[in-house]
């Protein structure tokens, strides 16, 4: 019970799950783990099967994007209460990078099997984490926007 407490504790303020009550929170929870990495260690690498989402309760883990055969750069460093991985929850698409631990990190996370599960058996919950979903892809594409709309030239 310990493990499932300290999971919605954490995850209560993530905005994947911003639609849920806590007692919806309970069911998620019960179906997540925390997993940890050692600095150095891979938590996936570009074009590996993705099936999970990850949100980082601890330490940092740097995105990195392969530019040559032996060489990458770090596109973003990722901190706590961040996610990585969503749309692996609905779709089958290949991890578009590679994610490295840079200190020691804590993450929970969410399998795609276990949110199928859900949206079987607590549909109200599933379309709520969806909402959430929406709701967080939209605000990164929004980002996105601005700064693809600050880098580009003027017209005329």
């Amino acid at each position: 019970m310990d493990k499932e407490k300290n999971l919605i504790d954490f995850i209560i303020n993530l905005p994947l799950f911003v639609f849920l009550e806590r007692d919806d929170l309970s069911q998620v929870a019960a179906r997540m783990d925390f997993v940890e990495l050692d600095p150095g260690d891979t938590l996936f690498k570009e074009w590996d099967k993705a099936d999970f989402v990850c949100f980082i309760e601890s330490g940092e883990l740097d995105v990195t994007k392969k530019t040559g055969p032996d060489s990458f750069d770090v596109r973003a460093t990722l901190r706590r209460g961040r996610s990585i991985g969503e749309m692996s929850i609905i779709n089958n698409f290949p991890r578009s990078s590679t994610v490295i631990a840079r200190s020691k990190v804590r993450l929970a996370v969410f399998e795609r099997a276990a949110f199928e599960e859900i949206m079987e058996k607590q549909v109200d919950i599933g379309v709520n984490i969806l909402k959430g979903l929406a709701n967080l892809l939209s605000v990164n594409l929004k980002k996105a926007s601005s700064r693809l709309a600050d880098n580009m030239l003027p017209m005329g």
